[in-house]
C-alpha cells in the first residue's frame, strides 16, 4: 500500500528537497524536446522547474499518493505538456517509451531497487537517461537515533512493536551493481552532505511531521502526532542539535543499446 501524505503540508515545508532538485536539475544535459518521466513528482515543485527546460518536451509527473497526484493535478489544470498519473513506481507503465526518467527525494521510500531500475528500464527508450537523486547511506542518522529513543518511550512504544524501517538509504556502490545488473551503462553514483539547519525546536517538528516522520505518524492515533513530532524534535534539540544530516546520492545512467552489447 503506498504512503499517503498530507500534501499541503508537503508543499509548504518541502523547500530543502526543492532546492535540491533544481540544484540536480541543472546539472542534466538536455535538448528541450525530450518526453520525461518525473519518477515521484509529489505536489509538484520540481516537475514545473523541470517543464522549463522542456520548451518543446512533456512530462509524464507519477506519484503513489492520491493527494500528491491530486495537489500535481491542480498545478498543472490546463497544461497539455503535462500529464499526472497515480501509479506505483515498482509496476510503472506510462504508455510509452520516454527519454530521461528525472526523480528527486523519492527512491528512498522504496526498498527494493533491484525491481525499481527494472520497471524504470521498460519505461525508458534505448539510450535513454535515468537521472535521480535520494537519500544516500548515513542519511539522517541524528533524526535516526533521537526517533529510535522516543519510539522506546511511553505513551508510544506499544504502537511500535514489530516495527520495521522499510526506508532504505544506500550506499553508491549497491547502486551501481544494480543499474548495470537492470541493463543501465555508463552508471555513476555519488553521495552528497547536505545539513540542514533549524530555526528552532517547533519549527523542527513541523518539517519532522509532514516530511520525515510520515509512516511513524500513521501508526498513531492523530491526537499523538503532533506530540510525538514534537518528542523527536526535542530529543534532537537535546542531544543532537537543530540541524538534520541529509546525504543525498546522485545517480546518473544510461539505458543499453544494441551498440553496447
Amino acid at each position: 500500500m503506498a504512503l499517503e501524505w498530507d500534501a499541503a503540508s508537503y508543499e509548504a515545508l518541502a523547500d530543502p528537497m526543492t532546492r535540491w532538485g533544481e540544484e540536480f536539475l541543472g546539472g542534466i544535459a538536455l535538448r528541450g524536446d525530450e518526453v520525461v518521466v518525473d519518477a515521484g513528482c509529489g505536489t509538484g515543485r520540481v516537475t514545473e522547474l523541470l517543464l522549463g527546460r522542456l520548451p518543446e518536451g512533456r512530462v509524464v509527473a507519477v506519484d503513489a499518493s492520491r493527494e500528491m497526484v491530486e495537489a500535481a493535478g491542480r498545478r498543472f489544470a490546463g497544461e497539455g505538456r503535462v500529464r499526472v498519473l497515480r501509479q506505483d513506481l515498482l509496476e510503472l507503465d506510462i504508455g510509452e517509451e520516454a527519454d530521461v526518467i528525472f526523480s528527486t527525494a523519492t527512491f528512498h521510500w522504496i526498498p527494493d531497487h533491484a525491481r525499481l531500475f527494472r520497471a524504470l528500464a521498460r519505461n525508458l527508450k534505448p539510450g535513454g537517461t535515468l537521472a535521480a537523486q535520494c537519500g544516500g547511506a548515513g542519511n539522517i542518522s541524528r533524526v535516526g537515533r533521537a526517533l529510535r529513543g522516543v519510539m522506546e518511550e511511553e505513551p508510544f512504544r506499544g504502537y511500535f512493536e514489530g516495527w520495521e524501517d522499510t526506508k532504505h538509504y544506500p550506499a553508491p556502490e549497491e547502486e551501481r551493481a544494480l543499474l548495470q545488473e537492470s541493463g543501465f551503462v555508463e552508471v555513476e553514483a555519488r553521495l552528497l552532505e547536505k545539513p540542514t539547519p533549524f530555526a528552532g525546536e517547533e519549527a523542527l517538528a513541523r518539517y519532522l511531521e509532514a516530511v520525515i516522520l510520515r509512516a511513524h505518524l500513521m501508526r498513531l492515533p492523530r491526537g499523538m502526532r503532533r506530540p510525538f513530532a514534537q518528542a523527536v524534535a526535542g530529543r534532537m534539540a537535546k542531544e543532537e542539535g537543530l540541524e538534520i544530516d541529509y546525504v543525498r546520492l546522485n545517480m546518473l545512467a544510461r539505458k543499453k543499446e544494441a551498440d553496447d552489447e
